[in-house]
Parts: C-alpha cells; structure tokens; sequence
C-alpha cells in the first residue's frame, strides 16, 4: 500500500527527499492530534500523510512553513534600548582606558602583592600533591 502511495506523491512533489520531510511532519502533526482529512483505513501514521499529499487534501505551503518553523533554531533578540547602548558603550570606553596605566584600582597588581601570590601558588600545589587519588579508585592497595 505504501509503495503504490509513494509513487503517487512523486508526481505531486517530484523531489523524494522534499516529500520524505513533508510526509514526516505531516505524520507529526497527525500524531500531536491535528485532524486527519481522508479515511484512515487502518493506517499508520506516515501512509495516512502520504495519502494526503497524493489526494492533495492538505496545504503544502503550511506543511512547508510548520515544518521550517519546527527546524529552524535561531531566535530573534529584541534591539536593545537606548539605555543599554549607553552602558554597554560607557564599559568599552572604561576598559580602553584601563589598558594604558598601572593604577591599582583598575585591577593592576602592586610588586609587593608579588610574594604574597607566590606563597600562595607554593600552597595551592602542595595541596594538590598530598590530595591525588589513586588511579585504581580505591583507597590505596
């Protein structure tokens, strides 16, 4: 039943891979309760929508456009506000104009900080030696 169907649907759409994506979310809409337009006569899902597109009972642009939509993953962002222009210029021109100078505020560091981070880091990796597990996952053996 299904071949002589396909063959059928070629005429209406000549492009097989085109009808397989149509057909496919035809039986989708089918199966999350859209109307059917023909007889089901004990079919599946997927022979019930090639039927439908070889009786040309169902509307091929929808079909198309529900199916572009259900594929498609870029989501359209709002413009942002004026306020949001100003702000997000304002924090370029800062951080452009921190770049030129050492001054501790902006987050440059003193050379005294140097051998305070430097007990730090002698710490961080005795830490990291006395804490490997074993490479068993056990305990030890």
């Amino acid at each position: 039943m299904a071949r002589v169907t396909v063959e059928d649907c070629v005429t209406k759409i000549p492009n097989r891979f085109q009808l397989v994506m149509l057909a496919s979310q035809r039986a989708r809409n089918v199966s999350a309760g859209e109307a059917i337009t023909i007889e089901r006569d004990n079919d599946k899902n997927p022979v019930v929508a090639l039927r439908e597109i070889a009786e040309e009972t169902v509307d091929l642009k929808n079909l198309e456009e529900s199916l572009i939509k259900g594929l498609q993953k870029y989501v359209e962002m709002d413009e942002p506000e004026e306020e949001e222009v100003d702000l997000i210029a304002l924090q370029q021109q800062l951080v452009s104009e921190g770049t030129g100078g050492a001054d501790p505020s902006q987050g440059a560091k003193n050379y005294t900080d140097v051998d305070e981070d430097e007990d730090l880091k002698d710490e961080m990796f005795e830490d990291k030696e006395t804490a490997k597990p074993a490479k068993d996952g056990g305990e030890g053996a």
